[in-house]
């Protein structure tokens, strides 16, 4: 008789299969994605300077402003439509994702002067056309990734994604060397892109992409995509606006170590999001909590394993993070430290309600995905512009915590409607929370002291 085995739970093609196959990938993907990043940092930060990661930070921002800035949803789209395997439909997505991939490279060149006067840095008028050549590969990229996605059958996609991240590096590596200036971090990114978007056509199963254009098809998705355009506008304020204002008041140093500190604290928070669009977002799709009790206490199990594992790495990034920064990094780095530990800290709220997006999205009711998202963006700005002219460093870690704060009632009350609120998981979780954040702050009792001015 054959013996239990947690591997005979990933066979098959049942939803649980498929959720529990693509959880361990998922989990692969971050860990190696995320352990190649720090690896590069390790590495990039004994060739270069603060400023440098500082100047690439800005570069990061620009590229993904402009990417939310116009995103249709168009993956999105695939994955929720009923259409998303039919050849017309994925060929016209294609033809879509192509033209907007040539209209953002343009309004990159375009605004690479203004945004380098807005920064005050000159040097951002160079960088950014050869750095946003990235965008316009991008759009080649096939939409046998999307489908794939659709399906839960993240296997190549993660071998994929870890490879090119990979070669991108080593380029990086290779240019830092031999340039030995910020020049050296551009050229990863483009080949890292070049090479993903061959790979999703040679090594992923589905027909082959050609450009066609259905009109039925395109508003199809941009009636879709429309409140994603809007949502994603959004999105970028969210996740990127502390750099994008410290960017205006801090010195290129500052933003760099900033950022280092903060790449490694946000590890739960960008775990949760690759989560929610590779696992939870088809999951709600295909089983919506309103249809079944069944479908409900299936994803608040998935929810509650998975939230109380980030929290987890919150708190181990809390308790070790300043001796982490001062074992890896050299010591004009060692501010990361206390800002990795605060941000640690401040990620834990977005941790806890980051699945109500997903649910939204993947029942399709993108509209209040959208109200959720601007009035989430307006309240993180309104107290990031506050924050950052008041208390600088600091201001930026608190503010997304306090926005999730104010916003939840109205996070409530879009769920509900879809019947997916889950007040214990929510509950519960703050509590832990709270517990995690005592116990941090009582061992690194200066952290805050040493934010607020500077390291001294």
């Amino acid at each position: 008789m054959a013996l239990f085995s947690p591997l005979a739970l990933m066979r098959g093609d049942s939803a649980r299969a498929r959720v529990l196959r693509g959880t361990m990938m998922t989990v692969v993907n971050f860990g190696g994605s995320k352990g190649l990043r720090l690896a590069s940092n390790l590495i990039l930060t004994r060739i270069l300077f603060p400023e440098a990661f500082g100047m690439m930070a800005l570069i990061t921002v620009f590229v993904g402003a402009l990417e939310m800035f116009s995103d249709m949803g168009v993956n999105a789209s695939i994955i929720q439509s009923k259409r998303g395997h039919d050849p017309e439909y994925l060929n016209t997505a294609w033809t879509v994702q192509i033209l907007r991939g040539a209209v953002l490279y343009v309004a990159a060149l375009l605004l690479a002067a203004p945004a380098a006067r807005f920064y005050d840095e000159p040097m951002l008028a160079q960088l950014l056309p050869v750095a946003t050549l990235s965008m316009l590969i991008s759009g080649f990229t096939s939409t046998k990734e999307a489908t794939a996605n659709k399906k839960i059958l993240l296997g190549r996609i993660t071998a994929i994604g870890l490879g090119t991240q990979a070669l991108g590096i080593l380029v990086n590596i290779g240019m830092a060397l031999w340039l030995q200036s910020v020049w050296g971090l551009i050229f990863g990114g483009i080949a890292a892109n070049l090479a993903k978007v061959t790979l999703t056509h040679l090594a992923l199963p589905g027909a082959r992409n050609r450009l066609a254009w259905n009109w039925e098809v395109f508003w199809d998705i941009f009636h879709f995509g429309k409140y994603i355009f809007i949502s994603s506008i959004a999105g970028f304020f969210i996740n990127q606006g502390d750099r994008a204002i410290l960017g205006k008041f801090v010195s290129l140093a500052e933003l760099g170590i900033y950022n280092i500190g903060w790449l490694m604290a946000s590890v739960p928070m960008a775990f949760n999001r690759l989560f929610g669009r590779r696992i939870l977002f088809p999951l709600y799709a295909e089983k919506p909590p309103a249809e079944s009790d069944e479908n409900r206490r299936n994803i608040a199990r998935v929810r509650l394993a998975m939230t109380g594992g980030m929290l987890m790495i919150s708190f181990a990034f809390g308790l070790t993070g300043d001796w982490l920064i001062q074992t890896l990094y050299t010591p004009e780095y060692h501010l990361a430290g206390p800002i990795l530990v605060l941000v640690a800290l401040a990620g834990m709220p977005l941790v806890i309600t980051a699945a109500y997006s997903s649910l939204l999205l993947g029942t399709g009711d993108s509209r209040s995905f959208t109200i959720l998202l601007i009035t989430t963006a307006l309240v993180q700005i309104g107290l990031l512009w506050i924050g950052v002219q008041n208390y600088g460093l600091l201001g930026a870690i608190a503010a997304p915590a306090l926005a999730v704060f104010i916003v939840y009632p109205l996070n409530v009350f879009l769920v509900r409607r879809h019947k997916g609120w889950d007040p214990v998981h929510d509950g519960l979780y703050v509590l832990l929370a709270a517990v995690i954040a005592a116990v941090v702050l009582s061992v690194h009792p200066d952290a805050v002291a040493r934010v607020m001015t500077g390291g001294a």
